[in-house]
């Protein structure tokens, strides 16, 4: 992948300039619609746009004279979107932008059909002994192919001398024997998937990796078998790619055991391999055009590809698994340990895809501060016109804690130092006026940025909670989690965390268990690689402490690792599991399970009114000594903040079940 190389502009396919690309990839082309292996193809080099194209595809005219269905007028290229209905007129398909168009009588014809129209009839095919002529799409009448044994969707060539004999367009060029340019000792045969008995044949095909399910083609004497997809488009044998290594690579069609000189994995590799034999060079198929420069959610600095990085074996800054120095890599200029597998560094859930070699780096490429400093304890927030003040001391009255609340965080201003305006009482803890404007984090690899907007509130699918303070905002191409509030986004690389030893990591799990909680957490985590511990992002946001109203001390988050003696919640009475974390005073030997002293609400500004469902609540603070029940599961509201039906005098809510159930969701 060389952004610096020649780019090509085509209006009517892609409104970005479109730049070749020597990798391996499997994808979809944006102009044929077909799914495949892309080995040489042009992609577009703007952030959340995943448009790629062949070769040929990219290169296809803007304009056919004197097309084979329709040579009386000039057929134009064009990206606008057919009628719901619309079909192409040489072949029956339904009709997919981009598709050749007839400004005169409206004639249309799809990508494929304008570029490589099939002829109306084949005398001599390869596949079959009579002539076969091409036959529309019949509504939703389904064959099958005669040679690869599948269903026939779209288009076909048929037999007039034999009975239902069918071909699927891309197999007519296909024999029951060929010489395929990958294995040239011997024809390899078709057969059928099913007919490999023998323990020792190798039934998945040896460039992709793909097991056949119905055809294949296998040389016996070989033990060679390929799929009828790299029969139809095999891979190059020759691959002259400068970046990649300075002399051509030739393909290695058999299994090969090494050690891939750019990503550094070992194994028996079952997919492409290419080799300099010049310079023992080996390297997998889909690591030749490798990006050079490029930007990952993990780090806050452009990394750049070498194959010699002499740092030893540091651990990788996504997997935390040692990188070996004698294989390719990524790192980073500005800091001096930080480097990444080339393969955890390539994952599209990391990279955004964007190639940055010959960019020049602009200030949107690191983390933007979300104040400008004025004076050495003044600021102005981008949420504040007024100009703050820093106060290392802030004295406040206990009745008003709950009250008085960050706007960012949402959690009582009683602990640290914060920012204040004397005009309008705006205040604001230190760490939270601090937070990056814009951030790149974990959970996307598009960077986030930070919002505020007093009339919503974020469900936060990360940590589970409900918070109507500033959040992170994504319009990357993954959109699973488009809205973050600040606490997940928070949270930096390592976390050192007080219910294990060892510093935790972002890792990816899908239904996994927190070992603290025992909840199951979807997707995202954080995790110990050294002894399998793993966190949920609800523990880790938890605060380190808290005020309860019947205490005179502040409440610190607890865990007792050793599980000695015996502790009972003083607002629920029930024991309490000293394994799992928990909130305690030393002083008055008070103890809260975490839900009691915080609950499903903590994360609501009293106060507010919102809308679930169809009905408004107001979030309400809970700390008189006649607690409320609970409209729905009629037990007494136990936790400090709690909602209100605003149209019920007693129809209140403790928990989110509970307001899940009384919505019925």
């Amino acid at each position: 992948m060389d952004i610096t190389s020649s780019s090509i502009n085509k209006p009517p396919l892609h409104e970005h300039p479109l730049f070749p690309s020597a990798m391996f990839t499997l994808s979809v082309c944006d102009g044929c619609h077909i799914k495949g292996y892309m080995y040489d193809s042009y992609f577009c080099n703007e952030v959340s746009c995943s448009f790629r194209l062949h070769k040929e595809c990219a290169e296809a005219p803007l304009e056919i004279n004197h097309h084979p269905s329709h040579p009386e007028h000039p057929l134009l290229l064009t990206n606008d979107s057919p009628t719901e209905d619309g079909t192409c007129n040489f072949c029956g398909q339904k009709l997919l932008s981009p598709y050749y168009t007839c400004p005169t009588c409206a004639f249309r014809v799809d990508f494929i059909c304008g570029i490589k129209p099939s002829p109306c009839a084949i005398e001599h095919p390869v596949c079959h002994d009579h002539t076969l002529v091409f036959l529309k799409k019949r509504g939703e009448e389904k064959v099958r192919c005669e040679l690869c044994k599948k269903s026939i969707r779209g288009p076909s060539y048929s037999c007039q001398e034999c009975n239902s004999v069918y071909f699927h367009l891309d197999c007519v060029h296909l024999s029951r024997e060929v010489n395929h340019p990958c294995h040239s000792n011997h024809p390899v045969k078709i057969i059928a998937s099913e007919s490999l008995k023998d323990d020792y044949a190798e039934k998945n095909c040896l460039l992709c990796s793909v097991e056949p399910t119905k055809m294949l083609y296998r040389c016996s004497v070989c033990n060679f078998t390929v799929c009828l997809g790299c029969t139809k488009l095999p891979p190059p044998l020759v691959v002259d790619h400068a970046k990649t290594h300075a002399h051509p690579l030739r393909l290695v069609s058999s299994k090969l055991c090494f050690t891939c000189r750019v990503c550094g994995i070992e194994d028996y590799e079952t997919k492409w391999s290419y080799v300099c034999f010049d310079c023992d060079f080996v390297i997998h198929g889909n690591c030749i055009g490798f990006p050079r420069v490029i930007n990952i959610n993990r780090h806050d600095h452009r990394i750049s590809f070498t194959y010699h990085h002499g740092r030893g074996r540091p651990k990788c800054g996504v997997c935390q698994g040692d990188v070996s120095q004698y294989c390719g890599a990524y790192i980073c200029s500005v800091c001096p340990n930080y480097t990444v597998h080339s393969r955890c560094a390539f994952d599209y859930t990391v990279w955004n895809g964007v190639e940055l070699e010959g960019i020049p780096e602009s200030s949107e490429e690191i983390a933007l501060l979300s104040f400008k400093v004025l004076g050495h304890i003044m600021i102005r927030h981008f949420n504040e016109k007024h100009i703050l003040l820093f106060l290392n001391n802030y004295d406040m009255v206990r009745d008003w804690y709950e009250r008085l609340r960050c706007p960012a965080c949402v959690r009582p201003l009683g602990f640290g130092p914060v920012y204040f305006c004397k005009e309008c009482g705006f205040i604001i803890h230190e760490k939270c006026a601090r937070l990056p404007w814009k951030k790149r984090l974990v959970f996307d690899p598009s960077p986030y940025t930070l919002e505020y907007n007093p009339s919503i509130y974020v469900d936060c699918k990360l940590c589970g909670m409900i918070c109507d303070g500033f959040m992170y905002t994504s319009q990357g191409i993954k959109k699973s989690y488009q809205y973050i509030d600040v606490h997940c986004g928070s949270i930096s690389e390592p976390l050192v965390h007080i219910v294990h030893s060892h510093p935790l990591y972002f890792g990816k799990r899908n239904y996994w268990h927190c070992d603290v909680c025992d909840r199951y957490a979807d997707y995202m985590l954080t995790c110990c690689g050294d002894c399998g511990f793993y966190l949920c992002l609800y523990c880790a946001t938890l605060p380190e402490k808290i005020w309860y109203m019947s205490d005179e001390h502040p409440l610190t988050l607890s865990c007792d690792g050793n599980e000695s003696g015996e502790n009972w919640c003083d607002v629920c009475e029930s024991e309490l599991d000293p394994s799992e974390l928990f909130f305690a005073c030393s002083d008055c030997e008070l103890v809260l399970h975490v839900r009691c002293g915080l609950g499903d609400f903590s994360r609501l500004k009293p106060g507010r009114i919102y809308t679930f469902g169809e009905r408004d609540y107001k979030v309400v603070i809970n700390y008189s000594y006649t607690r409320p029940f609970c409209s729905h599961c009629r037990f007494r509201c136990k936790v400090p903040v709690i909602l209100k039906d605003c149209d019920k005098d007693d129809g209140y809510i403790c928990s989110r079940s509970c307001l899940s159930s009384s919505l019925g969701v």
